[in-house]
């Protein structure tokens, strides 16, 4: 009987590190979801200024040379 309740505990005690892998992994996977979705939405509105821009003026390439914060 010793030996069933050993082999109980230890799967017991598997099963918790288990649980607490699956939740840092699901944890992870979320933020790199999130992190995925900002970089999709950056390149979205670059892309779409890349387009405005070319629409805009279709001989002169695109330079972000010309391009000057508000600030100068």
């Amino acid at each position: 009987m010793n030996e069933l309740d050993n082999r109980i505990t230890e799967l017991e005690i598997r099963i918790a590190f288990q649980d607490e892998l699956l939740t840092d992994l699901n944890d992870t996977i979320a933020k790199m979801r999130e992190t995925l979705d900002l970089q999709q939405a950056q390149l979205r509105f670059l892309y779409n200024k890349l387009q405005q821009n070319q629409s805009d003026d279709s001989n002169k390439p695109y330079s972000l040379a010309e391009e000057v914060p508000p600030h100068y």
